[in-house]
């Protein structure tokens, strides 16, 4: 099999100081690597964010559609829009219009490429696992995680309980321990919870944490991160499975903590 048709060309729509994506992404699908023959290569393109504010979360937004004109320009098989909080700031439902936004812009640059976004992502897995109830953990500021709340519930998914850990610089938000969220759930009251959400946020670092979450909690553990890697690797007809992944990527194997490099 030659190399064009065994490596997968991604690509990432990204805020300017978002760097957790970057890392926990590709360290799922590398992972994978291990155990199935498809092999990934990864390319981004930024829109300029510093503080996890509406306003500039909107400003962000609006060069979203830049963005996936430039990865389109590389031939890209897929692109993955992740920053869940800005889409969900900007209006419920929200997640649908800018995926087909973005890609009408990829149909004009001649080149239409599928389009997901971590927000949409994040509440796809939800379904999948069969979860009517979460709790979830945010790093926004209280408004911001509400919003956020508000939206996942406007989807038809209760939102039993949150913490929001209230930190406004996204390049604090990638400096969190991964592994904090891993005690961290033990903070919310998980009566009726059909699954967690470790991490409502795809730069707050969660990755070593989720199946150690559901050994300890019995339930099964997803976050914004795990599930933007099982869409994009629905958009490519692959078998969602990545090792480290919790039960949205396990494909009946199982668990192996990992940790992202």
């Amino acid at each position: 099999m030659s190399f064009s048709e065994r490596t997968r060309r991604i690509g990432m729509i990204v805020p300017s100081s978002n760097v957790t994506m970057e890392t926990e992404i590709p360290a799922l699908l590398k992972a994978r690597e291990h155990i199935l023959p498809d092999r990934f290569t990864f390319h981004s393109s930024r829109m300029r964010m510093k503080s996890v504010i509406k306003e500039e979360l909107e400003a962000m937004d609006a060069d979203s559609k830049r963005c996936a004109q430039e990865l389109s320009d590389a031939a890209v098989e897929v692109q993955a829009y992740a920053c869940l909080v800005a889409i969900m700031s900007m209006g419920l439902g929200y997640h649908r219009t800018s995926s087909e936004t973005l890609y009408q812009a990829t149909v004009d640059n001649g080149c239409p490429t599928p389009i997901l976004n971590s927000a949409g992502a994040l509440i796809d897995g939800i379904r999948e696992l069969g979860a009517k109830k979460v709790a979830i953990i945010c790093p926004y500021m209280r408004p911001l995680t509400e919003m956020v709340v508000n939206y996942i519930e406007n989807e038809g998914i209760e939102v039993h309980d949150f913490l929001a850990l209230e930190i406004p610089d996204n390049l604090a938000v990638a400096a969190q321990d991964p592994c904090a969220p891993a005690e961290l759930w033990r903070k919310l009251d998980l009566t009726g919870v059909d699954a967690i959400v470790a991490s409502a946020c795809v730069q707050m670092p969660s990755l070593p944490s989720i199946e150690m979450i559901e050994r300890a909690s019995g339930l099964p553990t997803l976050s914004a991160a795990v599930a933007t890697t099982r869409k994009i690797l629905q958009m490519l007809n692959l078998s969602e499975i990545a090792p480290g992944g919790g039960a949205l990527l396990s494909g009946g194997l199982p668990s192996k903590r990992i940790q992202a490099t």
